[in-house]
């Protein structure tokens, strides 16, 4: 049932239509988080339950964490695995006129003998590299909080309401990809450091920093460098792995021409 205003008129929706500068918005929002606000059902008193978790990113988008049984928000994804995250950090001035999302997902624990596993031990400590003096301590394990929808707020007037289509990276190939991106990822830190530091600081304008690749994938590159993360996105997804190669090679030429 409809409501309408005093007039008879049906109110105007205040969600906009997704666009693709949307769906860039809120991926950016995602891939460059380094934390994030957890909401879950608080296990045996059906509390809403708030905490930061350290965040970093699946192959195709997907946010993971890695928790300990010792926290409240281990036993309410458990119990309870629908969840939503936050994320977005304010800057300066109004804080609600600074971008950020709300993610709906489903907290999904992954097995330790798993190969997916392994895959995220590899890329949340590119991230959070101080993880690895607990990272595999028994107590502690990793969910990917796959995504269903999002709800975008760019600021003040900008809504929108995305699906999970809007928010991942469509893989294509998929084996193709996480056969390859690890080596990749290794490859270009150990060998080509000089283009990493040129893609963060001449293409993304990052500033000078101990810049490293910490993942990429069809979409773009994650960059870090201590507690600064940086994405560059290509100009267009790649569809096939082997397309990777050039693009990188083009974007270093790009990079010492300016």
């Amino acid at each position: 049932m409809s409501t309408q205003d005093q007039n008879g008129q049906e109110p105007k929706s205040v969600i906009r239509p997704t666009d693709d500068e949307a769906r860039r918005m809120a991926k950016n929002l995602i891939r460059t988080a380094r934390f994030g606000a957890l909401a879950a059902i608080e296990a045996g008193s059906g509390h809403p339950l708030a905490s930061r978790v350290a965040l970093a990113t699946d192959l195709d988008g997907t946010p993971l964490i890695l928790t300990s049984t010792l926290s409240g928000h281990t036993s309410a994804i458990l119990e309870s695995p629908a969840c939503s995250l936050l994320v977005g950090e304010p800057g300066k001035g109004d804080p609600l006129a600074h971008p950020r999302t709300t993610l709906f997902c489903k907290a999904n624990q992954i097995s330790r003998e798993s190969d997916t596993h392994h895959r995220l031990r590899r890329r949340y400590l590119a991230r959070h590299p101080k993880a690895e003096l607990y990272v595999d301590f028994g107590d502690f394990a990793f969910f990917r909080l796959e995504l269903e929808r999002a709800s975008l707020n760019g600021g003040f007037g900008k809504a929108f309401a995305l699906q999970r289509s809007d928010l991942l990276t469509d893989l294509g190939d998929g084996d193709g990809w996480l056969e390859m991106e690890g080596g990749a990822v290794a490859h270009m830190n150990e060998d080509h450091g000089d283009a990493v530091k040129l893609y963060a600081e001449v293409l993304c304008k990052a500033g000078t920093a101990n810049w490293r690749l910490a993942g990429l994938d069809p979409e773009g590159l994650d960059l870090v460098a201590g507690d600064r993360t940086e994405r560059l996105w290509f100009s267009q997804a790649l569809a096939d792995p082997r397309q990777l190669r050039p693009i990188l090679v083009e974007l270093a030429q790009e990079a010492r021409a300016q």
